[in-house]
């Protein structure tokens, strides 16, 4: 098998060592992050970076880059203290690509890109209309990564929204029921089949499948 250093890492174009080390996690989830700044002006940006932190209290983190140019989603976070976060769907996945073009702080990528906002239940944040599965947050804290001045977004989930008939009888959401999209890398967008669920692991016992709404039989 082909063996690169870490010497080689170094040594490799900006772009290409970029593109393989954003491979090296495999499947990541992709999202829309919806906000808005206090003057009124919605952004959306795609984020492959989202992962659950804990469910009691519901948490979810994101990690933004380093604010060597303007980060939008980062600036109405810190502002409103607000935010949502949308699966991608199959339908909309080219639109979700195209937030990531940077647009003046002015320029919403909603009108851009022809995804709906969308302001429901008192939310100060736009839900992304078309995704089949979004939930709104409220900012909890903002930890800097000094090893390359990134930071983890964490916010506590206050809201979501999806079709009722995609949450199986233990909680399970099944996402393919929803068209969720993943991606790998920074550009390749995948559709997904399910193997199959499988039982809360035990010690000395064969892993055992069970039906998609939780169940043995």
């Amino acid at each position: 098998m082909h063996t690169i250093t870490q010497r080689q890492l170094k040594e490799m174009p900006t772009r290409y060592r970029a593109q393989l080390i954003n491979s090296l996690s495999g499947f990541k989830s992709a999202s829309l992050i919806g906000t808005v700044s206090h003057e009124g002006n919605t952004n959306l940006a795609i984020f492959s970076s989202v992962v659950h932190l804990g469910a009691n209290p519901a948490l979810v983190g994101f990690i933004t880059r380093p604010d060597s140019v303007e980060r939008h989603t980062l600036t109405n976070i810190l502002q409103t203290h607000h935010y949502t976060i949308n699966h991608i769907s199959q339908h909309i996945w080219q639109a979700a690509h195209q937030t990531s073009a940077r647009y003046p702080s002015n320029v919403s990528e909603f009108d851009e890109t022809g995804l709906t906002p969308e302001f429901k239940h008192a939310n100060l944040a736009p839900f992304v209309k078309e995704s089949e599965l979004k939930y709104s947050l409220k900012l909890v804290e903002v930890l800097p990564i000094n090893a390359n001045n990134t930071q983890m977004v964490i916010g506590e989930i206050t809201r979501i929204i999806t079709e009722e008939h995609a949450i199986q009888a233990d909680g399970y959401i099944d996402i393919e029921k929803l068209n969720t999209v993943t991606v790998s890398g920074l550009d390749s967008y995948h559709s997904t089949s399910r193997l199959s669920r499988l039982a809360y692991a035990k010690p000395n016992i064969d892993p055992l499948k069970i039906e998609l709404c939780g169940t043995t039989d």
